[in-house]
């Protein structure tokens, strides 16, 4: 093979599953269905977007597993009823032909991302926020402010009002939520490809 071409062979085995895969998520998450409790894999993955705002947000300290059973500790972030001006989610992934970064972005030009009780479970956040009436300190097992989204009895939780974080950036384990709306849904699976941020 000449230097500068692609083997669309090797791209479909790697991209195939990935793609498969997203498109599976998507469906499930569209309908709601799916489990926010499930065995991560071994990858955190990065997640950006410009601007997120929210009508709730609930928050407590928890451990995510992967299949192998190792654990991650995670603050996990209930935000009930979402917009996000654009979303990038992107994560290496080793395959037999090299690393490839698997990437997932929507909105922008295509107008905003929407979900409702969207959960993630993150290993940092940073971004520039506004938070409406804040509780930090209150009992996981009392969250309310997003629905579903609380933790045990006796764990230290946080839960807020209105919220607007902009230059979003964070490395999570895993994301779920339902009623997805991804304007605009692009799906990229490339050897040495461009991560998040």
């Amino acid at each position: 093979m000449s230097e500068g071409r692609t083997n669309w062979r090797k791209t479909a085995v790697v991209a195939l599953p990935a793609v498969l895969a997203v498109g599976v998520m998507t469906s499930v998450m569209a309908q709601g269905v799916l489990a926010a409790s499930f065995a991560v894999s071994g990858t955190s993955f990065q997640v950006s977007s410009g601007n997120l705002r929210s009508k709730g947000l609930s928050s407590y300290v928890q451990t995510d597993r992967s299949a192998d059973g190792r654990g991650h500790p995670v603050a996990l972030l209930g935000i009930g009823d979402a917009t996000l001006s654009d979303i990038c989610q992107s994560a290496e992934v080793k395959t037999p032909v090299g690393t490839v970064v698997f990437k997932l972005t929507a909105g922008g030009a295509a107008g905003d991302v929407t979900a409702s009780s969207l959960v993630i479970d993150g290993e940092d956040l940073v971004g520039d926020a506004r938070f409406g009436t804040a509780q930090i300190g209150r009992d996981a097992s009392t969250l309310d402010a997003v629905p579903a989204v609380h933790g045990e009895k006796g764990k230290f939780g946080l839960q807020a009002g209105d919220i607007e974080v902009s230059k979003v950036r964070s490395h999570a384990w895993s994301a779920t939520g339902g009623n997805f709306r991804l304007k605009g849904m692009k799906v990229d699976v490339s050897l040495g490809g461009k991560k998040c941020f």
